[in-house]
């Protein structure tokens, strides 16, 4: 199985080609192309290449395929004896990037 872990916004994602990552809201429009290049780590299939601590000219290639926003969570603050009570929800929005290709090195393709 061929997938790459790679950094977005301080989070840690996998990225396997043909599949759908979810990653906090990117300013970028649907249909165009985003390169991820903090590549920590590539497995294709028995070789491995971990990176100290990027993998040097690694890339994984993806599409926007989405904006979506994730489930609404409430945001409850309660001080008891004052009288005290703020209710607020919260939707937070996400970007689906479709993985492409992961490529490695000057061009070497290791994606689908």
């Amino acid at each position: 199985m061929k997938y790459a872990i790679v950094v977005n916004g301080g989070k840690q994602y996998k990225a396997v080609p043909g599949e759908t990552i979810q990653v906090d809201k990117l300013s970028n429009e649907l249909g165009e192309k985003v390169i991820l290049d903090e590549v920590l780590f590539i497995a294709d299939g028995k070789k491995v290449t971990v990176g100290t601590p990027m993998v040097k000219g690694a890339q994984v290639r993806t599409t926007v395929t989405g904006q979506i926003k994730g489930p609404k969570i409430i945001v409850f603050k309660y001080k008891p004896k004052v009288r005290y009570r703020r209710k607020q929800g919260h939707r937070q929005k996400y970007t689906l990037l479709q993985v492409d290709k992961i490529v490695k090195k000057s061009g070497e393709k290791n994606g689908s």
